[in-house]
């Protein structure tokens, strides 16, 4: 395995192309050749431990050679400020940039010397540091990751020197159109609420935060309480628990004052925004409206007609054949080079919608398109319909699923949101319990007489007007 150090930076709008409600299917050697339903019942146990000072330590042994261990926070943009928008995407450079106790080069010495990788990463809600190890190097794992979240050094002169490479990769990232256009889209959603903030933050925070202001957030948010260590792969519970005793019973489970951030509610708001530039030569557009929050027992539901809606990008294959209605009509008349549904969940709201890129031509044709297939949705929706969706809902949920990073990335947030790691079996009861008639209840609710959110980026010109968009959530019958 190569050894590196890197920041995996944050992906934004990653969790908006997919129903992130986890799922696990971890097989021993040696099983692969086992059904779907006879997998359910040999998953590893999710063990979860909890220290006096609020930590809590999850994990899956499942006997690999290699492990993935991490501390996932609960805090992201969304606990940030107008001022400082920003500060924890900032963290995430400064993170490996050494700690008290090892400057930088004897970091990386370290972690190259364990054959490691090293990453970290920043949403709307969540941050995440973790490694991928050898299941023998654990300890020393866990060691170096107590000190990134506990005493980085966050040095003067290391600050500057990444307030250039954070500029550079927001001018990357304005060139990442769907990154902007789903940016945009938040903004436009839940302006003026916290959720409405990019999670790199305006170029001008990049500019002038300081060191004051990342001890400052460290300080309010990276609280024992909202803190998860898990790992996932050649990993026994007992030695994790020891070893987090061990460097992480002193992370402070006190708020100053006894101030205990309490988070605002966001609201949606039905609006639009647009970016029109006529030099691109495609045009990126997405549809939403409010979602059901992380813990609400509409996110199945609302996942299984997503998987009816389906995707399509020009580079598949596949055409009159294909499942997905939306995706056969776009091949049949050429009219979009690539669309995807998506839910995208937080604590207490979501978006859901649909992002499609098109030529300038065929906005109108694949936005009438796309609101067709979401009245379909509210108001025809077959067993067939539904029985498809299931099947591609499984798969896709363990599919996302394969490795020890991604298991550890699940159990992290799963106890961040719900507090426990819902079992497969549980999550494929809930998706079995979905009938055609929930399906049309729940996208009714959500979406049938709704205002949208709507953004739009590139040459945009026949992009209808709001109003008409607004008047085809709804169909009028005689």
């Amino acid at each position: 395995m190569a050894a590196s150090v890197c920041r995996a930076g944050s992906i934004v709008g990653q969790a908006l192309l997919q129903a992130r409600s986890p799922v696990l299917l971890s097989l021993r050697r040696g099983q692969a050749s086992l059904s779907y339903a006879q997998s359910l019942l040999v998953v590893p146990e999710t063990r979860l431990t909890t220290l006096e000072n609020g930590l809590r330590i999850a994990s899956e042994e499942s006997g690999h050679s290699t492990c993935t261990v991490g501390v996932w926070i609960g805090c992201g943009s969304r606990y940030e400020t107008e001022r400082n928008n920003g500060a924890g995407f900032f963290l995430e450079h400064m993170a490996f940039k050494g700690t008290k106790k090892h400057p930088q080069s004897a970091l990386e010495k370290e972690v190259e010397s364990m054959g490691a990788h090293l990453s970290a990463y920043t949403s709307r809600e969540h941050t995440a540091f973790y490694m991928k190890t050898l299941s023998k190097d654990l300890p020393k794992a866990v060691e170096l990751l107590s000190e990134v979240v506990q005493s980085s050094s966050l040095s003067e002169s290391d600050l500057e020197r990444q307030r250039g490479v954070v500029l550079r990769e927001l001018e990357e990232v304005e060139g990442s159109l769907q990154d902007v256009c789903l940016d945009l889209l938040h903004a436009t959603a839940y302006q003026g609420t916290p959720l409405g903030h990019s999670v790199l933050g305006p170029s001008q925070n990049a500019r002038t935060l300081n060191r004051e202001d990342l001890v400052e957030f460290v300080n309010n948010h990276y609280k024992a309480p909202r803190m998860v260590l898990a790992a996932a792969g050649g990993v026994n519970h007992s030695e994790l628990v020891d070893l987090a005793k061990q460097h992480f019973s002193t992370v402070s489970f006190e708020y100053e004052e006894d101030a205990v951030p309490v988070l605002s509610p966001c609201r949606f708001t039905g609006s639009e925004i647009r970016m029109r530039d006529d030099g691109m030569p495609l045009a990126h557009i997405a549809i939403a409206v409010e979602g059901a929050s992380v813990t609400s027992p509409d996110i199945v539901p609302l996942m299984v007609a997503n998987a009816i809606t389906g995707s399509y990008d020009v580079t598949f294959g596949g055409g009159k054949n294909l499942s997905s209605r939306l995706a056969r009509l776009a091949v049949e008349e050429n009219l979009c080079q690539s669309f995807q549904a998506f839910h995208s969940s937080y604590s207490d709201t979501g978006l859901l919608g649909i992002y499609f890129v098109t030529d300038r031509h065929y906005i109108d044709d694949m936005m009438h398109l796309a609101q067709n297939q979401w009245m379909n949705l509210c108001t025809t929706v077959t067993e067939s319909d539904v029985a498809r969706a299931k099947n591609v809902l499984k798969a896709t949920l363990v599919g996302q699923l394969n490795g020890t990073t991604p298991i550890c990335e699940d159990i992290g947030r799963q106890i961040l949101d719900y507090g426990r790691r819902i079992p497969l079996a549980e999550w494929d009861a809930r998706i079995n319990a979905v009938t055609p008639t929930m399906v049309r209840d729940i996208c009714s609710k959500y979406i049938y007489d709704k205002c949208p959110a709507v953004s739009a980026v590139g040459p945009i010109e026949q992009l209808p007007d709001y109003n008409r968009m607004r008047s085809a959530m709804y169909w009028l019958r005689f």
